[in-house]
Protein backbone atom coordinates (compact mmCIF):
# COMPACT_ATOMS: atom_id res chain seq x y z
CA UNK A 1 0.00 0.00 0.00
CA UNK A 2 1.27 3.43 -0.84
CA UNK A 3 0.81 6.51 1.36
CA UNK A 4 -2.04 7.96 -0.72
CA UNK A 5 -4.08 4.77 -0.44
CA UNK A 6 -3.38 4.54 3.32
CA UNK A 7 -4.56 8.13 3.75
CA UNK A 8 -7.81 7.43 1.89
CA UNK A 9 -8.40 4.20 3.77
CA UNK A 10 -7.75 6.06 7.02
CA UNK A 11 -10.35 8.70 6.16
CA UNK A 12 -12.98 6.05 5.48
CA UNK A 13 -12.08 4.19 8.66
CA UNK A 14 -12.32 7.42 10.70
CA UNK A 15 -15.78 8.06 9.23
CA UNK A 16 -16.90 4.51 10.03
CA UNK A 17 -15.73 4.81 13.64
CA UNK A 18 -17.46 8.19 14.07
CA UNK A 19 -20.69 6.79 12.63
CA UNK A 20 -20.56 3.77 14.92
CA UNK A 21 -20.11 6.06 17.93
CA UNK A 22 -22.99 8.26 16.77
CA UNK A 23 -25.58 5.76 15.51
CA UNK A 24 -26.98 4.55 18.83
CA UNK A 25 -30.51 3.94 20.14
CA UNK A 26 -30.05 6.97 22.40
CA UNK A 27 -29.22 9.16 19.39
CA UNK A 28 -32.28 7.85 17.53
CA UNK A 29 -34.51 8.61 20.52
CA UNK A 30 -33.02 12.11 20.76
CA UNK A 31 -33.67 12.79 17.06
CA UNK A 32 -37.22 11.51 17.49
CA UNK A 33 -37.81 14.00 20.32
CA UNK A 34 -36.38 16.82 18.21
CA UNK A 35 -38.52 15.89 15.20
CA UNK A 36 -41.63 15.80 17.42
CA UNK A 37 -40.84 19.24 18.87
CA UNK A 38 -40.18 20.84 15.47
CA UNK A 39 -43.25 19.21 13.89
CA UNK A 40 -45.40 20.51 16.74
CA UNK A 41 -44.19 24.05 16.02
CA UNK A 42 -44.83 23.66 12.31
CA UNK A 43 -48.35 22.28 12.87
CA UNK A 44 -49.14 25.41 14.87
CA UNK A 45 -48.05 27.67 12.00
CA UNK A 46 -44.44 28.22 13.03
CA UNK A 47 -41.39 28.04 10.83
CA UNK A 48 -37.85 26.72 11.05
CA UNK A 49 -34.87 29.06 10.97
CA UNK A 50 -31.37 27.60 10.65
CA UNK A 51 -27.86 29.03 10.75
CA UNK A 52 -24.19 28.17 11.01
CA UNK A 53 -20.79 29.28 9.71
CA UNK A 54 -18.91 27.97 6.68
CA UNK A 55 -19.79 24.36 5.96
CA UNK A 56 -22.41 24.54 8.69
CA UNK A 57 -24.08 27.41 6.79
CA UNK A 58 -24.22 25.15 3.75
CA UNK A 59 -25.71 22.39 5.92
CA UNK A 60 -28.31 24.81 7.33
CA UNK A 61 -29.22 25.84 3.79
CA UNK A 62 -29.45 22.22 2.66
CA UNK A 63 -31.70 21.36 5.63
CA UNK A 64 -34.06 24.24 4.83
CA UNK A 65 -34.22 23.56 1.10
CA UNK A 66 -35.20 19.98 1.79
CA UNK A 67 -38.01 21.25 4.02
CA UNK A 68 -39.26 23.88 1.57
CA UNK A 69 -38.67 21.70 -1.48
CA UNK A 70 -38.72 17.98 -0.95
CA UNK A 71 -36.69 15.21 0.60
CA UNK A 72 -37.69 11.79 -0.76
CA UNK A 73 -41.36 12.16 -1.62
CA UNK A 74 -43.62 14.92 -2.86
CA UNK A 75 -45.54 16.68 -0.09
CA UNK A 76 -46.62 20.20 0.83
CA UNK A 77 -43.80 22.71 1.38
CA UNK A 78 -42.61 23.20 4.95
CA UNK A 79 -41.74 26.72 6.16
CA UNK A 80 -37.97 27.01 6.62
CA UNK A 81 -35.37 29.75 6.09
CA UNK A 82 -31.57 29.55 6.36
CA UNK A 83 -29.53 32.64 7.20
CA UNK A 84 -27.27 32.66 4.16
CA UNK A 85 -28.19 35.94 2.44
CA UNK A 86 -24.89 37.68 1.65
CA UNK A 87 -26.53 41.09 1.76
CA UNK A 88 -27.73 40.58 5.32
CA UNK A 89 -24.52 38.91 6.46
CA UNK A 90 -22.19 41.59 5.08
CA UNK A 91 -24.38 44.54 6.08
CA UNK A 92 -24.79 43.29 9.65
CA UNK A 93 -21.13 42.29 9.98
CA UNK A 94 -20.07 45.73 8.76
CA UNK A 95 -22.50 47.70 10.92
CA UNK A 96 -22.69 45.62 14.11
CA UNK A 97 -19.92 43.00 13.96
CA UNK A 98 -19.89 39.44 12.71
CA UNK A 99 -20.92 38.10 16.10
CA UNK A 100 -24.39 39.59 15.55
CA UNK A 101 -25.16 38.42 12.00
CA UNK A 102 -27.44 35.62 13.16
CA UNK A 103 -29.03 37.29 16.20
CA UNK A 104 -30.13 40.29 14.12
CA UNK A 105 -31.68 37.88 11.63
CA UNK A 106 -33.51 36.02 14.45
CA UNK A 107 -34.70 39.37 15.83
CA UNK A 108 -36.10 40.26 12.41
CA UNK A 109 -37.71 36.94 11.45
CA UNK A 110 -38.11 34.83 14.59
CA UNK A 111 -41.40 34.67 16.43
CA UNK A 112 -42.78 32.76 19.37
CA UNK A 113 -43.79 29.36 18.00
CA UNK A 114 -40.86 29.15 15.57
CA UNK A 115 -37.87 26.84 15.86
CA UNK A 116 -34.20 27.79 15.50
CA UNK A 117 -31.73 25.09 14.45
CA UNK A 118 -28.09 26.09 14.88
CA UNK A 119 -24.96 24.27 13.78
CA UNK A 120 -21.48 24.71 15.21
CA UNK A 121 -18.76 22.09 14.91
CA UNK A 122 -16.88 23.65 17.83
CA UNK A 123 -19.87 24.70 19.90
CA UNK A 124 -18.08 27.99 20.48
CA UNK A 125 -19.29 30.26 17.66
CA UNK A 126 -20.21 33.58 19.27
CA UNK A 127 -22.61 34.53 16.48
CA UNK A 128 -24.47 31.23 16.95
CA UNK A 129 -24.55 31.77 20.71
CA UNK A 130 -26.10 35.23 20.21
CA UNK A 131 -28.69 33.71 17.84
CA UNK A 132 -29.70 31.19 20.51
CA UNK A 133 -30.01 33.98 23.08
CA UNK A 134 -32.22 36.00 20.69
CA UNK A 135 -34.40 32.96 19.98
CA UNK A 136 -34.85 32.19 23.68
CA UNK A 137 -35.92 35.83 24.27
CA UNK A 138 -38.67 35.20 21.71
CA UNK A 139 -39.79 31.88 23.25
CA UNK A 140 -38.63 29.97 20.18
CA UNK A 141 -37.75 26.30 20.29
CA UNK A 142 -33.96 25.97 20.08
CA UNK A 143 -32.04 23.00 18.69
CA UNK A 144 -28.26 22.79 18.41
CA UNK A 145 -26.07 20.44 16.41
CA UNK A 146 -22.64 20.64 17.95
CA UNK A 147 -19.28 18.89 18.03
CA UNK A 148 -16.18 18.66 20.19
CA UNK A 149 -18.14 18.09 23.39
CA UNK A 150 -20.57 20.93 22.73
CA UNK A 151 -18.41 23.90 23.71
CA UNK A 152 -20.05 26.93 25.32
CA UNK A 153 -23.35 26.12 23.58
CA UNK A 154 -23.70 22.78 25.38
CA UNK A 155 -26.87 22.75 27.45
CA UNK A 156 -28.17 26.13 26.23
CA UNK A 157 -30.79 24.82 23.78
CA UNK A 158 -33.98 22.87 24.41
CA UNK A 159 -32.52 20.01 22.39
CA UNK A 160 -29.01 19.23 21.23
CA UNK A 161 -27.10 16.72 19.15
CA UNK A 162 -23.40 16.44 19.93
CA UNK A 163 -21.54 14.60 17.19
CA UNK A 164 -18.40 12.69 18.14
CA UNK A 165 -15.18 13.58 16.42
CA UNK A 166 -12.32 16.01 16.69
CA UNK A 167 -12.35 17.43 13.17
CA UNK A 168 -14.96 19.63 11.50
CA UNK A 169 -15.30 17.27 8.51
CA UNK A 170 -16.31 14.23 10.59
CA UNK A 171 -18.63 16.34 12.73
CA UNK A 172 -20.30 17.90 9.66
CA UNK A 173 -20.82 14.48 8.11
CA UNK A 174 -22.71 13.40 11.21
CA UNK A 175 -24.61 16.67 11.36
CA UNK A 176 -25.82 16.10 7.80
CA UNK A 177 -26.93 12.58 8.72
CA UNK A 178 -28.85 14.02 11.68
CA UNK A 179 -30.42 16.72 9.48
CA UNK A 180 -31.50 14.22 6.83
CA UNK A 181 -32.96 12.01 9.56
CA UNK A 182 -34.84 14.99 10.98
CA UNK A 183 -36.27 16.02 7.60
CA UNK A 184 -37.62 12.52 7.01
CA UNK A 185 -39.05 12.30 10.52
CA UNK A 186 -40.64 15.76 10.31
CA UNK A 187 -42.19 14.87 6.95
CA UNK A 188 -43.71 11.70 8.38
CA UNK A 189 -45.16 13.57 11.32
CA UNK A 190 -46.75 16.26 9.14
CA UNK A 191 -48.11 14.04 6.37
CA UNK A 192 -49.53 11.10 8.34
Amino acid sequence: MDNAFRAIAGELDDARIALERFATPAAAANLERIADAIADRLREGGKVLACGNGGSAADAMHFCEELTGRYRDDRPAIAAVACVDPGHLTCTANDFGYEFVFSRWVEALGREGDALVVLSTSGNSRNVLHAVEAARQRSMLTVSLLGKGGGVLRGLCHHEVIAPGETADRIQELHMLALHTLVGAIERRLTC
